[in-house]
């Protein structure tokens, strides 16, 4: 009996493979794809690193005169910074191309109204990621470093490390970019029926002590930055709560 059902089992797989073997290839061929643009991008960035890197340390030289340099303690430090830095650049200048390749291989099993919903789904979050980094640089880092800065003195020098602070700047940009999207996955949530309505403005107090504990653990435990991460946060949660009543009641 066992060796009918193998003798059966064996020409069915056999076929699912031969009927998947195109789509295998077409995805395979798509991640070359993806694969070869983050190192283009890569490439790219970490020719133009220096200036790049000089982009993200003038908040620190505007935060205080008594800091005009960075430091290295291991020789290959300032080298691997310069990688990593490329490579998160890399990364970011080639999403709009990995969506696309991602885009062409799924949409053909889509329905036209789950190609929009996809289309308005990348647009927003997309959206919202970018405005979330750039209040992140020009107006939250500018604040955190001006205070951080504050503590140094004649006797104390403040030396940051190259690796660490772009490390720093790179988290925080990556963190409210994350972060702004709340208010997106609210309506969402609310638009496919997760949650019903009003849930988010009757939870308020549970949602608010979950942000200012993800702050703390999101900013490493500095308190300065998490009262900078939590307090638009909230803004961000009671605007989400505002967009999905509204929503609900277009709906």
């Amino acid at each position: 009996m066992s060796k009918y059902n193998l003798h059966n089992t064996i020409p069915i797989l056999e076929r699912s493979l031969e009927v998947f073997r195109p789509h295998h290839q077409e995805l395979r061929s798509r991640l070359i794809k993806i694969f070869i643009a983050i190192i283009c991008c890569t490439v790219i960035a970490y020719i133009f690193a220096e200036q790049i890197a000089t982009l993200f340390i003038s908040p620190l030289f505007d935060a205080s005169p008594r800091a005009f340099k960075l430091v290295y303690t291991n020789l290959p430090e300032a080298f691997l910074a310069y990688i990593k830095l490329a490579l998160l650049i890399g990364v970011i200048a080639s999403l709009p191309y990995v969506l696309y390749q991602v885009w062409i291989f799924v949409s053909p099993g889509l329905k036209s109204n789950e190609k929009k919903f996809a289309v308005i789904v990348v647009f927003w979050a997309g959206l919202l990621f970018m405005i979330g980094g750039c209040f992140a640089f020009f107006i939250v880092l500018p604040k955190m470093l001006s205070y951080f800065m504050s503590y140094s003195t004649e006797n104390l020098l403040p030396l940051p490390k190259l690796g660490k602070y772009l490390t720093f700047v790179a988290r925080t940009i990556l963190t409210f970019g994350l972060a702004f999207q709340i208010p997106f996955l609210m309506v969402m949530a609310g638009k496919t029926g997760l949650v019903k309505a009003g849930y988010f403005r009757k939870k308020r107090i549970y949602f608010y002590a979950a942000i200012i504990f993800l702050s703390f653990l999101l900013t490493a435990g500095d308190f300065m930055a998490t009262a900078l991460l939590a307090l638009p946060l909230f803004l961000l949660y009671e605007a989400g709560i505002f967009l999905s009543l509204l929503f609900r009641k277009k709906s």
